[in-house]
């Protein structure tokens, strides 16, 4: 039982030595003003994280530019334009300046659409400026396997876009209508965002895909580049002279792996990471 108590008690130090000491790092690294780097990356469902980091840095007056590193094929309609909507407002306070990955394309390139300057390399797939419903017809189905579903309701599009029968025409033109709608709110942010007119970016928001050069020709994206010339072009729109250090939000080390015996490993690439931001 006391060698447990012991182990335990050994443990604990080793936490408690590990956390000071990386908090110490990041004191002392994240002197001076600082290039604030938010990645969005995946399918964007939700924005509270994203809103709360971009808050965060509203805040943190050495803080003096954010660069957003956006690889996402795009996702949910409200939660890009939440995102869009605070970065809009950010970048009256401090510029922010986009650096696109992989794909950008969809609510990808709507978040991106606000920023202060965007970067991309010359394959990054990005554009497709346009809105997708897609709704299963299981009729057919259900109706082999011999089931039918009953419904009760209080209107009679109440269960518009049901899987478990077609559309009527009357529901087709109801939910193309919400389309067209949600497809006018991305042009419009687009053109806002990247100063163009409504007509020209309604031309080309046919759903299509661009490459980072042919964005760059359309007025979509302002420079060809990559993450390292965005966070130096953030710097210098943020007034940073020199090499600007780099901060991120960094993952957190469990107890678990600590116990699990991943403290050595992790306490390297916590140190490994502090290096790359000088």
């Amino acid at each position: 039982m006391k060698k447990v108590c012991l182990i335990i008690a050994v443990l604990f130090i080793v936490v408690l030595i590990f956390s000071a000491t990386v908090a110490l790092l990041s004191s002392e690294i994240q002197m001076g003003e600082k290039v604030a780097l938010v990645r969005i990356e995946g399918p964007i469902v939700d924005s509270k994280e994203i809103l709360e980091e971009l808050k965060r840095y509203e805040r943190d007056s050495s803080v003096k530019a954010i660069v957003l590193r956006v690889d996402s094929p795009g996702g949910a309609v409200a939660p890009s334009q939440e995102i869009y909507e605070q970065i809009k407002k950010l970048k009256q306070k401090k510029p922010v300046v986009v650096s696109m990955g992989s794909v950008a394309a969809s609510g990808g390139y709507y978040v991106s659409a606000a920023a202060t300057k965007i970067f991309a390399s010359p394959g990054t797939v990005t554009g497709s400026i346009g809105v997708i419903m897609e709704i299963p017809n299981l009729k057919g189905l259900l109706e082999k396997l011999g089931i039918k579903t009953e419904v009760i309701k209080s209107g009679k599009h109440k269960d518009l876009a049901s899987v478990f029968r077609g559309i009527g025409e009357e529901e087709r033109k109801i939910l193309q209508e919400v389309l067209r709608d949600v497809h006018e709110q991305f042009i419009r942010a687009v053109a806002e965002g990247r100063g163009l007119p409504y007509e020209r970016v309604k031309e080309i928001a046919d759903g299509r895909i661009f490459t980072g050069r042919q964005a760059k020709e359309l007025g979509l994206i302002d420079q060809l580049g990559n993450l390292q010339d965005a966070i130096t072009e953030a710097a210098r729109l943020g007034g940073i002279k020199g090499e600007p250090k780099v901060i991120q939000k960094k993952e957190r080390v469990s107890i678990l792996d600590l116990l699990m015996g991943e403290v050595h490993s992790r306490y390297v690439d916590e140190l490994t990471n502090f290096l790359r931001i000088h």
